[in-house]
């Protein structure tokens, strides 16, 4: 009668607790500390959040440009459109960005030349709605590049401008 093999557990850890090891290093390593030390660019180039939040001052002025284009055009909607646009000023001004916060119907600013309002109140609204949402959707794959607090910024403002979206449309159905 032949003997059982001896149970044999062969030393050091085992294959499955040695990936699992690796794999959890590997996505401790590529977290930050707080610290903005990986944030940084190199070469004295600008940080990524540095740029990111460049961009997003800039969407910000845009959507600004394209509010005041509407209200040139449209002054009626002024009592719609005018409180978003204050808040498309103030998403500016979180991002650092200098915007003039009177409106084009109380001082006759001429609108961006590259802006064209289209020939209808209602195309007006729906252009500026479209163009809210494409710029919350921007944002919103935007923060997942950034951290901390330029996300939960982003995420915000996304948020916001997606709500705008909402408003602008919902008059009009």
């Amino acid at each position: 009668m032949p003997y059982p093999p001896p149970p044999h557990v062969p030393p050091g850890p085992r294959r499955r607790s040695l990936l699992a090891s690796v794999a959890g290093g590997a996505l401790l390593a590529g977290c930050s500390d707080g610290t903005g030390n990986t944030e940084e660019g190199t070469a004295g180039s600008p940080s990524v959040v540095e740029r990111a939040r460049a961009r997003a001052a800039r969407d910000s002025r845009g959507i600004v440009e394209r509010y005041d284009a509407v209200l040139a055009a449209y002054p009626a909607l002024a009592e719609r459109v005018g409180p978003l646009r204050a808040e498309a000023v103030r998403h500016a001004e979180a991002f650092g960005e200098a915007v003039a916060t009177s409106s084009p119907t109380a001082s006759p600013a001429s609108p961006s030349p590259s802006v064209t309002v289209p020939a209808t109140e209602k195309d007006a609204l729906a252009q500026l709605a479209a163009a809210e949402r494409a710029l919350a959707d921007r944002r919103a794959k935007a923060l997942l590049d950034v951290p901390g607090e330029l996300a939960r910024v982003l995420a915000s403002v996304a948020a916001a401008g997606a709500a705008h979206a909402y408003l602008l449309m919902e008059g009009s159905r």
